[in-house]
């Protein structure tokens, strides 16, 4: 039976590891020259003092290069489970060659956790090795970028991949089981896939550890981003007083003890507008501001990656274990 599912699976696999390998040859190609420009300018860019512009030289570097190894990682795992995934039972159902396996002494379980398991391996072997590759590619780029949670390096760097890879490919084999019928199963797997990914970003992810708190006070330093609106002045704070490498800033707002906002009334009466510029005087503003409001950052430190990388594997592994058995027990149904 693992011979059989190789011989299905191998024109699939030879096509995957070849784009992998073109990848693996790109990569190696161009990588050593962003670590040499990391190690040789940007390392040292403080003796220099033009850290700003060897940065920025460095985050524009292969930009194309960038933009497409993120977007490789982002569609790789819903392109498994509804390439890889989806036909893999659907299609035995629509040609109706199910029934020689099952009656060739192969019990419906074993037939479907042979096609599981290797498919199941094999997609979390393509997901982790480009993970890998690419994670070290982008590694100069990422230390100087320091934002490791955007949405889009979260999710194509380390180990998230292969959460990915083996829910989405066990995704499109569930559902094949309940449709048993490929075209539907490809549009089931790909809103499934796409409608987890975005609920894990926006509500589950922000909520798997707790975030920090902390309060700043408001100085002279520009902290503060003033302006006017038709309802009068507007204080928005930047965080710019936070020194947190590697951050997922959720919110920074300010506040008084209470935790209360500065209402419009008073933000108009606390900065008064300059008699030439009609604007508000910032340092009269600021101080005004100060006097009775202070600033509090919500976020998740740099320190807490890696465990928010291993619950929101866990997380999709643990779904994708759920739906292998939900496809279990639904085979076992009689036929119609």
């Amino acid at each position: 039976m693992i011979r059989f599912s190789w011989l299905q699976f191998r024109t699939q696999a030879a096509v995957a590891f070849g784009v992998l390998a073109v990848v693996a040859v790109v990569l190696a190609v161009t990588g050593p020259h962003l670590v040499n420009f990391y190690d040789t300018t940007v390392a040292t860019c403080s003796v220099h003092h033009d850290c700003s512009a060897t940065t920025t030289a460095l985050v524009n570097t292969d930009g194309p290069l960038q933009v497409f190894t993120s977007l490789l990682l982002l569609l790789v795992p819903v392109l498994v489970g509804i390439f890889w995934g989806a036909p893999l039972v659907a299609r035995e159902y629509e040609t109706g060659t199910f029934r020689l396996a099952w009656t060739q002494g192969v019990t419906r379980t074993r037939w479907l956790a042979v096609k599981l398991g290797f498919g199941a391996l094999v997609s979390m072997a393509f997901a982790g090795l480009l993970s890998l590759m690419v994670t070290w590619w982008s590694s100069p780029i990422d230390r100087v970028r320091m934002d490791p949670y955007n949405f889009l390096a979260f999710g194509a760097r380390d180990i998230t991949p292969l959460g990915y890879a083996a829910f989405a490919f066990v995704l499109g084999v569930t559902a094949g089981v309940l449709i048993r019928r490929t075209l539907p199963a490809l549009a089931t797997t790909m809103i499934g896939f796409v409608a987890a990914r975005l609920a894990m970003i926006y509500w589950v992810r922000p909520h798997l550890i707790a975030p920090f708190h902390k309060d700043l006070a408001i100085n002279s330093a520009p902290t503060l981003n003033i302006g006017l609106t038709q309802a009068g002045v507007q204080v928005v704070a930047t965080t710019r007083g936070l020194d947190i490498s590697n951050a997922w800033i959720y919110s920074s707002e300010i506040v008084d003890k209470a935790g209360y906002a500065p209402t419009t009334a008073f933000l108009n009466h606390a900065c008064p507008f300059g008699k030439v510029s009609h604007a508000p005087n910032f340092q009269t503003c600021t101080a005004n501001i100060a006097a009775k409001f202070h600033e509090v950052v919500t976020y998740q430190p740099g320190s807490h990656y890696w465990t928010l990388q291993w619950y929101e594997t866990a997380i999709f592994l643990g779904l994708a274990v759920v739906l292998a058995g939900l496809s279990f027990l639904w085979i076992r149904r009689p036929l119609a």
